[in-house]
């Protein structure tokens, strides 16, 4: 069962940061000049912070397990706010420290979707081995 847990938990890690959006501060200021605003503006408009911050939040966090109870129809289990929360830990230990994300974004969807499939693929196994 750890093994199982260690895999789903890489599966689910490797899903959320394939699908992260980062940028360097100076081509996130490219960006923003391009669009014709400052930086401050960019920022303040795009709530941008470092992708580690935005990983390791508590808003995004709590926004992940939001999706997933949302698709289950039901409150999350202990064990899969867990594993939201270590995953998101982990991505965000594994980011450069001079990268930037915006708490707009789909990681909650993606490590939500991530986490749905896995309940329906127990759930499909438990119903098929009472048969």
């Amino acid at each position: 069962m750890a093994a199982e847990n260690t895999l789903m938990h890489d599966e689910l890690l490797a899903l959320v940061t394939g699908s992260l959006c980062l940028r360097t501060l100076n081509l996130f200021a490219q960006e923003s000049r391009l669009d014709g605003e400052s930086l401050k503006d960019a920022v303040e408009r795009y709530e941008v912070d470092y992708a580690w911050h935005v990983l390791g939040s508590p808003r995004l966090r709590d926004e992940t397990v939001a999706r997933l109870e949302a698709k289950l129809a039901r409150p999350a289990t202990d064990a899969q706010k867990t594993c939201i929360a270590d995953v998101l830990r982990a991505a965000a230990e594994g980011q450069p420290p001079e990268l930037l994300m915006s708490f707009d974004n789909d990681v909650p969807e993606q490590l939500a979707a991530g986490l749905y499939a896995r309940h329906q693929r127990r759930t499909h196994a438990e119903a098929e081995a009472l048969s």
